[in-house]
């Protein structure tokens, strides 16, 4: 099922395990010609690199910049290589073991629990469990709400039958979850295995390895656009209203594509089970059996699988109660079968949904991708695989990103977590994980969203609230002293920090000093330094240039930002900001600016716009220090100057 979509139609029955039924597809092996990754990979330039629908990771020479409001505008820590030595394993332990803080962690349940009531009108869930860690400590791990609340919908009064508190199951942290979409990153780390084994190419035609798929135009579809759903396929099929196996199949078969392949992003649950039929025609082995030979089994993850066992069934959060005309099939309320209907039909194995699992063993496969791809003595992918599962195939596609399965930088449900080397993904059922390469952190909400049905949800607050606050528990150490100026992770508006009136002028130069550090979702949250020389009537923006601080990585080269702005991911890391003030104050303005202190002088301020509800990790302040004819007239290591500092909506900051 795709997550924000919806779904109609009418009863199917039950189909075999697995998508391989059909007769005469059999097992291939590719010869020469493919992109093996069983040797020495080098990302840049990969061979795919220039196809349509974009490359892998964006790239460009070095040398002065000029910055604009995109993730790339600024160097700085960059985690495009996993390292592949670490067999980092986890392990229960406090905020403070993980360099967590341990407040943002305690407010990311109290708002997780907010959304158990309206949210605005219904529940969001009617429980979760959510955890939360960093390197091999798992910080937080909190079940809130219940598994099983309600016995079924009202549609008549829209509201939930209740069941007595007595009959009610509440969440633990072994709560088993039907992940929905996020089944596709297991779907995806097996294809990604096929490529490292040379029999999977990923620039060729999918109807190399499944003839009939090439029909009704889809001849040209590669594998590398079913993996970023760049193949022009609908969103959705109505498999389950086939009665037979071969009926399914032969929908894929005649499907035509909405969209030229590669033209444009168009998320698709086809592309996932069209990508099952080869993996179980490369391997010649139905995929619930892949999952569990290839991942789970060798990672440890015992309790997570396809079609779990009727003995899970108190263990597993329910989900809907599904009837027309809000669901495809009549089953009543589901609990321990997976809810999405065409993967239902498909008895319970599909390429893009069905995989039941516990958050923790979902917090194994996020360290194992961090480990890149090992996890204790397994290892399941090669450190070149991971990176090649999570760089940036959709550079075509802006706002799209996409790796190879996994989702990349989306704010809307990654929060302040997202970076353009964040990845994870979401499923209809309330499921998501978000793993932070840059922060080496790790994020699991698995909620029941549609229980009692699927009409009370909508939107992923709480997802993005709770990396928003596991962002926020990651430290920013002032650049210097005790603390730094900081923004806050939104403003719901606009919030400044203003210097005092400042006599500029003189024969010398005037310029600005101060370390900057910024994480803001492009192009809608910024940050402007700007300046007034008429008592702050009017304000009007200042260029300046930053230069990434001595240490903290990146190539060194300046960054100019004419317009005085600064928006998206830096790097996460301290920049050194300079701007010229030689030019301050305008003519026009009311203050003299002479240097003798007479007049309103020239007032600088920082202000940080952030108008949405969701944003990024924000912005910091430190080391302010403006000068002006060879002398100091501001410098905020001076109490004095400190004091006078004005903030609205921003606050000192230790971390």
């Amino acid at each position: 099922m795709t997550e924000g979509g919806t779904e109609a139609g009418t009863a199917g029955t039950g189909g075999p395990r697995g998508l391989s039924g059909l007769s005469g597809l059999s097992r291939r092996r590719l010869g020469g010609g493919v992109l093996a990754l069983g040797g020495a990979l080098a990302l840049t330039p990969l061979p795919f690199a220039e196809a349509a629908a974009g490359g892998g990771p964006a790239g460009g020479p070095g040398g002065t910049r000029t910055a604009g409001h995109g993730a790339g505008g600024a160097p700085g820590q960059r985690a495009d290589t996993v390292r592949g030595g670490r067999r980092t394993t986890l392990r229960p332990g406090t905020p403070e073991r993980a360099g967590l803080l341990p407040g943002p962690l305690e407010h990311l349940v109290t708002d997780a629990e907010r959304y158990l009531g309206p949210s605005p009108a219904r529940p969001w869930y009617a429980g979760a469990v959510l955890l939360a860690g960093r390197g091999g400590t798992v910080a937080l791990h909190r079940p809130i709400g219940w598994a099983l609340r309600y016995s079924g919908y009202d549609e008549r009064t829209d509201t939930g039958v209740e069941l007595p508190p007595e009959q009610r199951v509440p969440m633990t942290r072994d709560t088993v979850f039907d992940l929905a979409s996020v089944s596709k990153l297991f779907t995806a780390i097996l294809a990604t295995r096929q490529v490292e084994r040379g029999e999977l190419e990923l620039e060729a035609p999918a109807a190399r390895y499944l003839p009939p798929f090439g029909a009704a135009g889809k001849a040209e579809i590669t594998v590398r656009q079913l993996l970023t759903h760049t193949s022009g396929l609908r969103s959705w099929l109505p498999f389950h209203r086939e009665p037979t196996p071969e009926g399914r199949l032969r929908m894929l078969w005649e499907e035509v594509p909405a969209k030229p392949p590669g033209s444009a992003y168009l998320y698709s649950d086809v592309n996932l089970i069209a990508l099952q039929l080869i993996l179980e025609r490369l391997s010649g082995r139905p995929l619930d059996a892949l999952l569990h030979e290839e991942i789970t089994a060798p990672l440890g993850m015992h309790r997570t699988r396809f079609n779990p066992p009727a003995s899970w069934r108190p263990l597993i959060a329910a989900t809907e109660d599904a009837r027309p005309p809000w669901s495809g099939l009549d089953r009543g309320l589901i609990r321990g079968e997976v809810h999405d209907e065409n993967a239902y039909a498909f008895g319970g194995v599909a390429g893009h949904a069905g995989v039941f699992a516990p958050a923790w063993d979902l917090a194994v496969l996020a360290r194992t991708l961090l480990n890149g791809g090992s996890y204790g003595r397994a290892r399941i992918l090669r450190p070149a695989s991971v990176d090649l599962m999570l760089s940036d195939f959709n550079t075509a596609f802006p706002g799209d990103e996409h790796g190879l399965g996994f989702e990349l930088y989306q704010h809307w449900f990654m929060g302040a977590m997202a970076t353009p080397h964040t990845a994870g993904h979401t499923g209809f059922t309330g499921t998501s994980i978000v793993i932070d390469r840059t922060t080496d952190s790790f994020l699991v909400v698995l909620g029941n969203s549609v229980h009692p049905v699927r009409r009370w949800r909508s939107g992923s607050a709480p997802r993005a609230t709770a990396a928003g606050h596991l962002a926020r528990a990651v430290p920013v150490r002032p650049a210097s002293g005790r603390t730094a100026w900081f923004s806050g992770l939104t403003t719901s508006g606009a919030g400044t920090l203003t210097l005092p009136p400042l006599a500029l002028g003189g024969a010398g130069r005037a310029r600005l000093c101060c370390a900057l550090w910024w994480d803001t979702e492009p192009p809608s949250d910024t940050l402007t330094l700007e300046g007034s020389g008429d008592g702050g009537a009017t304000w009007r923006p200042v260029p300046f240039v930053t230069v990434p601080a001595e240490g903290d990585g990146g190539d060194g080269a300046p960054t100019a930002h004419p317009t005085g702005t600064v928006s998206g991911w830096s790097g996460r890391i301290w920049h050194r900001l300079t701007a010229d003030l030689s030019a301050w104050p305008p003519p026009n303005a009311t203050g003299t600016g002479t240097g003798t202190g007479t007049g309103t002088g020239v007032r600088l301020r920082w202000r940080y716009s952030a108008p949405g509800p969701i944003g990024g990790r924000g912005v910091y302040v430190d080391a302010i220090r403006v000068e002006s004819a060879g002398r100091t007239l501001f410098d905020d290591s001076r109490p004095r100057d400190a004091a006078r500092i004005g903030t609205d909506g921003w606050t000192a900051s230790a971390d």
